[in-house]
């Protein structure tokens, strides 16, 4: 299979790449200012705010499928128009697509949201990553929405470089004791990407670890792996934010283990203080 991983030079579109390598796939990516170093990638420079460039991309990679892990947070360019030029552009191409989004398109205000769950976000993140899922699904019927949580592993995620930056003392901050979610290795998440690509499967997946825990939690755990003092790390009230955001979102996985082999470990387990 040829793929296009857009956000390939990104903390998941790497894991997403590597795998792909290792299964023997034909694999492109996308990078906005630095391309990886994985070989044979193709590599492209791209920005999703420039749709003509993306629309060329498209061109001369041929792929069978486009894999979205393309970051973007809070802006609106890049989270939402990007990701609906994106779809408009693999609909006419005739690719399949799988769009990486986030648990940030919910409240909290339900705490348990399965694949069924309809939007009600509270962040211009989270209404961002809403808008994208609307138009990839009205544009591309047959596409993969993949929403996802707190994602961590191999010391190179945004949180545990948080952890270490706090504990070192050279970072300004706290780590919420009252914001939960269901953090997920990106490994794993990385090979539920493939294998929902490689499928027929549509719709709605939610792709998270079993285990709920709030930020200063998932630190502590952090912390105890990489031999540093879990008592350096502040904790402190997300409510105390302006605007907060979803305070307690769990994403519920019962009909995506239906559809899916890949195991999905708990925090507990993939940081190695237990589970099964």
């Amino acid at each position: 299979m040829r793929v296009l991983v857009v956000g390939g030079s990104g903390f998941l579109g790497r894991e997403v790449l590597r795998r792909a390598v290792a299964a023997g796939w034909d694999v492109a990516a996308t990078y906005r200012t630095t391309p990886g170093d994985l070989l044979p990638v193709t590599w492209y420079r791209a920005d999703l705010r420039d749709a003509g460039r993306m629309e060329e991309v498209l061109d001369r990679a041929r792929p069978a499928a486009v894999i979205n892990t393309a970051g973007g947070h809070t802006d609106w360019a890049v989270t939402a128009d990007g990701a609906v030029r994106l779809a408009l552009h693999a609909a006419r191409a005739g690719c399949r697509l799988v769009h990486v989004s986030s648990d940030a398109v919910f409240s909290g205000a339900d705490v348990h949201y399965r694949e069924d769950a309809l939007p009600d976000p509270v962040s211009r993140y989270g209404a961002a990553k809403a808008a994208a899922e609307t138009a990839v699904r009205v544009t591309v019927p047959e596409a993969a929405v993949v929403r996802t949580s707190l994602i961590v592993g191999h010391g190179r995620s945004a949180h545990e470089k948080a952890v270490h930056a706090l504990a070192a003392g050279t970072r300004a901050g706290v780590l919420f004791t009252d914001d939960t979610r269901c953090p997920v290795h990106v490994d794993d998440l990385a090979s539920a990407l493939l294998e929902i690509t490689e499928s027929d499967g549509s719709g709605v997946f939610h792709v998270a670890g079993p285990d709920a825990m709030n930020r200063h939690e998932l630190g502590v755990l952090i912390a105890r792996r990489d031999g540093l003092d879990p008592a350096r790390l502040p904790a402190g009230l997300r409510s105390d934010v302006d605007p907060p955001g979803g305070l307690d979102i769990r994403l519920v996985t019962d009909a995506t283990r239906a559809r899916v082999r890949t195991r999905l470990r708990g925090a507990r387990e993939f940081l190695g203080v237990g589970g099964p």
